[in-house]
């Protein structure tokens, strides 16, 4: 087995890093937009090293052992049997809800989420013409910090006869919560008894935190899943964002046919080979092994930002985390909110954190850190918070 290390990372700085170069200086650590501070697996790295010395980049055919890739991985590691033919490959997760949105509903047309939830279902939603409905999280255990579902609300607005589509995002970004097998039953159950299909951005599965374990909604019977749609990609668990590649996963053929106009429509329909080639490498058993232990760096980083939310700042809670490396952080003690906090985390203590407004109007009163870098740089990052919430709070 090959060890891997995540105690360092390469300086950023000056690589047009849209989370590093974007910062007012080089003194700010930036723990905002989701992308990691490691380096991939370095059997992707290898990858596209032979793909460029090649030094033709023409349009890209997707191979057999793209789709067989796909179809292994989530087969061997969690329990979903995917077809070749169910497969619409595209640039990524975004574009594919965007496209999902576009091919099944009309202007008007209700679409649900559940915030504080990813902005970007927002943006999707609004620019498809349609109305944003919220079935909020709860918190009723302050003590747990833990996020659930109120399903009596969510049957209440799927029941509403403009409802068409309801989008889950499976692990929860920004809530944490790996949705159990009981959970997403309830949820395909009201779905179909209401006739609102189930569409599902499952780009955090494999971020799941210590003994925590992701279901797909796919993997749910035929009768509750058949209807349902999934878009995935490897981008987020190994750091390949910028090569653009995800997948929708639909076993309707109709829908699918309907989604894959929508990708052409939007001209979201050629992906580039750098994705081809590292998808295939990052779904692998190599990808694998590294995978598994950069899921445990992770889950340490966890353990040490709750140690020290409890030692140094006890009256900001942190939700409990089931799964990716986003934590959540309730500021509802500070007598401000969330977008006066990151401004003045990021003017006066060089520290950038994501407001949790951003994410509806559920997270007005939390901020999300990304754990996904080093200790010794995470540590520092929570150290100026403290400063600047201690700061606030006098």
């Amino acid at each position: 087995m090959t060890n891997y290390s995540f105690s360092t990372a390469p300086n950023r700085r000056g690589t047009n890093s849209y989370k590093w170069d974007n910062a007012p200086s080089d003194d700010v650590i930036p723990l905002w937009v989701a992308d990691m501070d490691f380096q991939t697996y370095p059997g992707i790295t290898e990858a596209l090293q032979r793909r460029v010395a090649h030094g033709i980049f023409g349009y890209t055919r997707v191979p057999d052992s793209y789709y067989e890739a796909v179809c292994q991985w989530f087969g061997k590691h969690h329990g979903w049997t995917i077809n070749k033919s169910d497969i619409i490959y595209t640039t990524g997760v975004v574009p594919a809800i965007s496209a999902v949105i576009k091919a099944l509903t009309l202007p008007g047309d209700q679409v649900i989420v559940q915030g504080p939830v990813y902005n970007c279902f927002y943006s999707c939603i609004r620019n498809n013409g349609c109305e944003m409905v919220s079935n909020s999280l709860v918190i009723y255990d302050k003590e747990d910090m833990h996020y659930d579902i109120d399903f009596d609300d969510l049957e209440r607005k799927l029941s509403h006869e403009r409802a068409r589509l309801f989008i889950l995002c499976n692990p929860h970004n920004p809530g944490g919560r790996v949705w159990t097998r009981h959970e997403l039953t309830r949820i395909a159950e009201l779905c179909r008894k209401h006739n609102v299909r189930v569409v599902s951005d499952e780009i955090h599965c494999e971020f799941t935190l210590h003994n925590n374990r992701y279901t797909p909604f796919g993997s749910l019977p035929d009768e509750l899943s058949y209807d349902s749609i999934t878009c995935c990609s490897p981008s987020k668990a190994f750091n390949i964002a910028g090569l653009q590649i995800a997948n929708i996963v639909c076993r309707d053929a109709d829908v699918r046919e309907r989604i894959g106009r929508a990708i052409n429509i939007n001209e979201v329909c050629d992906v580039n080979p750098f994705g081809v080639e590292a998808l295939q490498m990052a779904y692998s058993d190599g990808g694998a092994e590294w995978l598994a232990q950069l899921r445990q760096y992770i889950s340490s980083n966890y353990d040490k930002l709750l140690d020290f939310f409890n030692k140094h700042l006890p009256q900001i809670p942190v939700v409990r985390m089931e799964g990716t490396y986003l934590a959540w952080v309730d500021c509802s003690a500070l007598n401000y909110t969330s977008e006066e906090i990151e401004e003045r985390l990021l003017k006066e203590h060089n520290v950038w954190v994501n407001a949790g407004c951003m994410y509806g109007k559920e997270g007005e009163h939390f901020l999300r850190i990304n754990m996904a870098c080093p200790w010794e740089r995470l540590e520092e990052g929570l150290r100026r918070i403290a400063a600047g919430i201690k700061a606030m709070a006098r």
